[in-house]
């Protein structure tokens, strides 16, 4: 590199604003996680609207997250390939061309094969989004253009159940894919309008790793599969979830010892070598799987034990992003004044805390009590995602940031998709054998369940019922209390085990560099 076109890329800057440019790329991104959680509450009408039984409309999601998740993690090398700003561009046309297919599909075959197209595309937006970001804020200035995508990225999870109950509930479910449309066009303007890649950033003629691209779409997809469907199948008792688990397992091995060893591979695992982004990337996972794991259980429990509609349900979880919205601009201050990973292992204490302190539903558990806890646990990540993506690309070179921003996205975002899928199946496996241990007691032989059964008996005879229609009414009653108190226990085993697994992850949070602060100026200018 001659040392004109090195002071060319020292004195680059955006030719607009960088808020300007931060918006337009983070509404992408904004759209692509949105769309991780706003089929959740429509899988219901969508198996009806199909024909399809429910087990088989969840292929809709599945089949979105599996795309998703592997192209985030190849996202760098398409990038390098077609350039970033095209590639970007690339992904949000078709994401938003994706969602209209979506949207008009007839049967559910086509609907999942649109919805493969829909997270392969838009696989491409988050890593790109903070790729761009990375490049066009200064390192001192980052923190603060995190808090920007933070917003986006903690409170569009949220936002994607409240917006597809609402458009479920008023309209057709076919609207929370197209709701995509209007904001996609308006992002592809935008991006065209003031993305500019910069200096350093340029295509290159790379020969395609068909090996390392396949062990990972193999290893990441089978894995994908095999969280999401085990509880359907009886996890390792079924032939199909141990295929996709050992195929899974033997490709992501086999992918790591290819790209440690090919020259000019697929992702450049040099960006491990770099503690602070290593330690970072571990503890954005973490985030991702809390984050989305309490974002399903909370209104999973509102609609099928409270009896909540899609909208109510998504409601419970909108005061928890507004929290979110007020609390990282106070964080980005504490950052100036207290070592970032004090202030993360905060974050990771208080989270527990706040899981902890759901872990208290009951059958009668109010509307307010819910938000609380939604408030406390989203609150708890206004902490955790900002002085977590400041300090991880605080030291790393500037030529890793492609590559480093594509596992850090897929970091966080893969392992939430899992969460996703394991919550909602330890749930229904917890429930399972807090059935098995309770139904022991409910016999003519237990004095509680013949007490139990004649007072509600009696009281039904009381308000005028004949004997045996009192005699169906107790045993149904009893029927639906046990089922309540037994789903009671497994929603609040579940939060107290994520709760521990928040604990858990304090100490790692000091494996940062105490000094990454201070070097941060230097970081991704060498």
């Amino acid at each position: 590199m001659t040392d004109a076109s090195a002071g060319d890329e020292e004195n680059w800057r955006p030719k607009y604003n960088p808020w300007l440019i931060a918006v337009v790329v983070t509404l992408g991104a904004f759209m692509e996680v949105l769309d991780t959680t706003i089929i959740n509450v429509a899988l219901p009408h969508i198996s009806g609207a199909l024909g399809s039984s429910y087990d088989d409309a969840t292929w809709a999601l599945t089949s979105y997250l599996v795309a998703n998740g592997v192209v985030l993690t190849i996202s760098a090398w398409f990038s390098k390939v077609f350039g970033r700003k095209r590639y970007f561009l690339i992904c949000i046309l078709m994401f938003t061309v994706s969602s209209f297919l979506c949207g008009l599909s007839d049967s559910l075959p086509v609907l999942i094969i649109f919805r493969l197209m829909q997270g392969f595309f838009g696989g491409g937006l988050q890593p790109i989004q903070q790729s761009i970001i990375l490049d066009t804020f200064p390192p001192e200035k980052r923190g603060a253009a995190f808090g920007l995508t933070a917003i986006a990225i903690v409170v569009a999870p949220i936002l994607g159940p409240l917006l597809g109950g609402y458009l479920v509930d008023n309209f057709s479910w076919r609207w929370i894919f197209y709701v995509n449309v209007p904001f996609g066009i308006l992002t592809l303007v935008g991006v065209y309008a003031l993305v500019e890649d910069p200096p350093w950033v340029k295509p290159e003629r790379e020969r395609i790793d068909v090996i390392g691209m396949s062990l990972i779409t193999f290893g990441l997809g089978c894995l994908e599969v095999m969280a999401d469907r085990g509880e359907d199948d009886d996890w390792f008792h079924s032939g199909f979830i141990v295929t996709m688990a050992v195929i899974g397992s033997l490709c992501v091995i086999a992918s790591i010892i290819w790209l440690l060893t090919t020259k000019n591979p697929l992702l450049n695992l040099e960006i491990f070598k770099d503690r602070n982004f290593a330690v970072g990337t571990f503890l954005i996972a973490m985030v991702g799987g809390l984050l989305y794991a309490a974002a399903i259980i909370v209104p999973q429990f509102a609609q099928q034990i409270l009896g909540y509609t899609a909208t109510l349900s998504g409601q419970v979880l909108a005061p928890g992003g507004v929290a979110v919205i007020i609390l990282i601009p106070i964080v980005g201050k504490l950052m100036g004044k207290f070592q970032t990973r004090n202030i993360i292992a905060l974050g990771f204490f208080l989270m527990g805390c706040s899981l902890f302190y759901s872990a208290q539903l009951q059958p009668t558990t109010s509307y307010n009590f819910l938000v609380l806890c939604r408030v406390f646990q989203t609150a708890a990540l206004a902490f955790l995602f900002v002085p977590i993506s400041t300090i991880a690309y605080s030291t790393l070179p500037r030529h890793l940031n492609a590559d480093a921003s594509a596992m850090f996205s897929m970091a966080r975002n893969y392992i939430g998709s899992l969460a996703i899928s394991f919550a909602t199946a330890f749930v229904i496996e917890t429930q399972q054998k807090r059935q098995s241990l309770i139904v022991h007691n409910m016999t003519p032989y237990h004095q509680a369940f013949q007490d139990y059964l004649a007072v509600v008996k009696r009281a039904a005879m009381e308000v005028g019922m004949t004997a045996s229609q009192a005699s169906s009414y107790a045993t149904h009653h009893l029927y639906e209390s046990f089922r309540q108190q037994v789903s009671m226990l497994a929603y609040n085993q579940v939060f107290m085990e994520i709760g521990i697994v928040a604990f858990c992850v304090v100490p790692f949070c000091f494996l940062f560099s105490p000094t990454a602060e201070k070097s941060s100026g230097e970081g991704g200018m060498h």
